[in-house]
């Protein structure tokens, strides 16, 4: 492993350039894995010792990630060299790894110049330290509404990958091989990012005009190009619902069109459907913020509490209050 296991006082002219992936507790291995990999292969392809990494977080042991594997960091948090590249790994439970010892050493690193990035859900801890307001940035899909809810101040995007500056985020998974040949592209060649690419069998390289998730027709499996139009008009209004007759109307067809198109594809009514995509937003927003239930409520087109309650349970078999409590019950590592 080309990692360099002590901090640096300063990077002579051509020497590697050093990546600090920063683990953050319950970490998603892939993203980390991924965009690490790209660097190794780069080297690799290049014949030459372009790029070092090294593993750091918040302690002076080992992190625990998503998946149970334990990694050994080279060194905790501490001053890096000005030329260093940090890139925050996030996961699961993203909010309880944002401590005051991790956000005031991102803050100082900040300060002193340092290009941050974040992979999956770390963007929400870079939000925190104040790192990302006023600038563009993306993260995990799953985690898109609770963001918006918490930082008004960032300029939210769905792209897989943003670079704003010396900030970058990338939404997880795949995204961060996507950002890492960007970055080798940027600073070797596109020559060079295209090999890596085909190295890791990767023939889609995608930039960051590219949306993270699966258009509506491949995500449900029916290519119809009205059902497509009319689930999209249901995600992009979730505080506000349209009512079925609306929705068939804006897709020129009847309502009992849109009734018998929803059953034939989907098994289900347009309004079993829709509500299903506010419960789906309604459990990710008590899971990832701190949002009353009543706010929650009100965020995902439900008049009252006691309607929303009511719904939630029909559908995941608790109430949104005791969903709350279970999730903020983690077992131990």
């Amino acid at each position: 492993m080309a990692s360099q296991l002590e901090p640096r006082e300063g990077r002579a002219p051509g020497a590697p350039t050093r990546f600090v992936f920063v683990l953050l507790d319950r970490f998603t291995l892939l993203s980390m894995a991924a965009a690490l990999e790209s660097l190794r292969i780069a080297n690799r392809v290049a014949g030459a010792e372009l790029y070092r990494w090294a593993l750091t977080g918040d302690t002076d042991d080992a992190v625990i990630s998503s998946s149970g594997v334990r990694f050994a960091v080279d060194f905790p948090l501490c001053e890096l060299d000005r030329d260093d590249v940090v890139i925050l790994c996030g996961g699961l439970d993203v909010q309880t790894t944002a401590t005051p010892g991790m956000l005031n050493w991102l803050r100082r690193e900040a300060r002193r110049g340092l290009r941050i990035g974040g992979l999956c859900t770390a963007a929400w801890v870079m939000a925190r330290a104040g790192l990302l307001e006023g600038r563009r940035a993306t993260i995990h899909w799953e985690n898109h509404d609770a963001f918006l809810e918490e930082f008004a101040g960032v300029r939210l995007t769905k792209s897989v990958f943003v670079i704003d500056g010396n900030r970058m985020t990338a939404a997880g998974g795949t995204a961060a091989i996507d950002l890492m040949l960007s970055l080798i592209a940027e600073a070797h060649g596109q020559r060079l990012a295209n090999a890596v690419a085909d190295q890791q069998i990767y023939s889609a390289i995608r930039t960051d005009q590219d949306t993270q998730r699966l258009s509506v027709p491949t995500r449900i499996g029916v290519r119809h190009p009205r059902l497509g139009q009319v689930i999209k008009a249901m995600e992009a209004n979730i505080e506000e619902p349209i009512s079925p007759s609306i929705l068939a109307r804006e897709a020129g067809m009847s309502t009992r069109q849109l009734e018998r198109l929803f059953r034939r594809y989907l098994g289900r009514s347009p309004k079993r459907y829709y509500m299903e995509l506010r419960l789906q937003k309604a459990r990710n927003l008590l899971m990832q913020t701190d949002m009353t239930v009543i706010n929650v409520a009100l965020a995902c087109g439900f008049a009252s509490p006691s309607h929303f309650s009511k719904c939630y349970r029909a559908h995941y078999h608790t109430t949104p209050y005791r969903e709350r409590g279970t999730h903020g019950a983690r077992p131990p590592a």
